[in-house]
């Protein structure tokens, strides 16, 4: 009996346990398109600068995709701290076209001080309370249309007699004052107070109407800082100053939707604007990928599907391999790459697999990329799908053949010991005398 109960038990815990195995198969996904979730953040690349591209092997090429994406301006930790916008497009900024060459209008005087010197920057800064600069490189084609308006924006500075100066600096020339100002673009153009930069940098028409009305508002600003600061002796101007001084944030939260073809591309992240050139010596991308997954399902897994992979072990369960992963880059010039191979997961578990949605696992190698020093690098992630697809599957004893095991163990164990009760009785059975 004892021998039976064991039998009983072991047949039992098979019967209850089910095994996960998996198959390869063709891939018979029809769709033409999958979904691709991402979420990342860059540590020194200002949102403003930041586009999103997709490019594949049949042609699709798209520049600084917007819809379904979302960015948000984060500190130097990775924190998001402002909301920098959904589905938004960079506005153009206005230039003014002027009949006047900069040659011409230099006839009657140069207006712009040209800080051309070591040591120049801070000379103006301490012979100026209030400056307006102008960080530009030769090459850049908006710095080139910027200079004429520029020229005379200065010249109404002073014709209306305004404290203000106005300055250029050539960032080749002086590439570590403009590494030191943090200059990631041209041209950028700012606003000192007391030798000291008023974020946010000028972002508004790029006309000489513009700009005299915004070095208007700051010399109003200036003066309520002065009146304040009489009323209250306790503090002074410069405590006003800082109130209404608004530091951006350095680093940038980009995240999103993209759907993308089913064959090998790769969307990237990059510095790009459509009102500047980016300074390749001043472009990090330091980045960390906060989430990154394929299909619906690996954005926001459902209920049944979160159910389903308690099942599977994690061996199997392949699908964001990247998350929470640190990518720095110490050097300029340099970025990774990230390249992913990615399979389809089907669930076979049981009644009712058919309702599974498909997911995708996907196996990746990320490397360091030396880029030119005249390019500006950017963040890649190429993907290829793979024709095969992994089948998981689990395997379980059917009911009747559980019952048929219990029946032989039950008539097994009779038999045997009706044998053994047959030998025994054979053996012990009273001979005759």
């Amino acid at each position: 009996m004892f021998l039976m109960a064991v039998l009983f038990s072991a047949e039992t815990f098979a019967f209850a346990k089910s095994k996960i195995y998996t198959e390869i198969a063709l891939d018979d996904n029809t769709a033409p398109q999958i979904q691709l979730n991402f979420n990342v953040s860059l540590f020194a690349l200002h949102c403003d600068y930041v586009s999103v591209d997709v490019w594949d092997v049949l042609g699709t090429n798209k520049q600084n995709v917007t819809k379904n994406v979302e960015k948000w301006q984060t500190d130097e930790n990775g924190i998001r701290k402002t909301f920098s916008g959904r589905n938004r497009e960079t506005r153009e900024v206005r230039y003014e076209e002027h009949e006047e060459t900069l040659a011409e209008l230099h006839e009657n005087g140069v207006h712009v001080t040209e800080l051309d010197e070591p040591g120049h920057f801070a000379e103006f800064m301490a012979e100026h309370e209030m400056s307006m600069v102008n960080f530009y490189a030769p090459w850049c084609m908006w710095c080139q249309r910027l200079h004429p308006t520029w020229e005379k924006f200065a010249e109404e500075i002073e014709d209306e007699e305004m404290p203000v100066g106005v300055a250029n600096v050539d960032c080749v020339k002086h590439l570590e004052l403009c590494r030191k100002e943090g200059i990631q673009a041209f041209p950028s153009l700012r606003w000192y107070e007391a030798g000291k930069f008023m974020e946010p940098g000028y972002k508004s028409d790029r006309t000489v109407a513009a700009l005299v009305s915004f070095a208007k508002r700051k010399l109003e600003l200036n003066e309520k800082f002065k009146d304040w600061s009489t009323k209250d002796k306790t503090k002074t101007k410069s405590h006003y100053r800082e109130l209404y001084n608004t530091p951006e944030n350095p680093g940038c939260q980009v995240s999103g939707t993209l759907m993308v073809n089913r064959v090998p591309g790769n969307f990237h992240i990059e510095a790009k604007s459509k009102n500047h050139n980016l300074n390749a010596a001043m472009t990090n991308l330091t980045h960390r990928v906060n989430h990154l997954s394929f299909g619906a399902q690996g954005k926001n897994p459902s209920r049944q599907v979160k159910r389903a992979l308690k099942q599977v072990p994690e061996s199997l369960q392949q699908f964001t391999p990247l998350d929470n992963t640190m990518y720095p880059t110490k050097n300029f010039h340099e970025a990774f790459h990230h390249y992913i191979k990615v399979v389809s997961t089907h669930l076979n578990l049981g009644s009712g697999s058919n309702r599974y949605p498909t997911l995708y696992q996907f196996l990746q190698q990320s490397q360091i990329v030396q880029y030119d020093v005249n390019n500006v690098p950017e963040a890649r992630f190429s993907y290829d799908l793979s024709p095969m697809s992994v089948v998981v599957e689990k395997s379980g004893r059917k009911w009747y053949d559980y019952l048929t095991s219990l029946s032989a163990i039950i008539g097994g164990t009779f038999t045997t010991l009706g044998l053994i009760d047959a030998v025994l009785y054979k053996v012990f059975k009273p001979k005759k005398l």
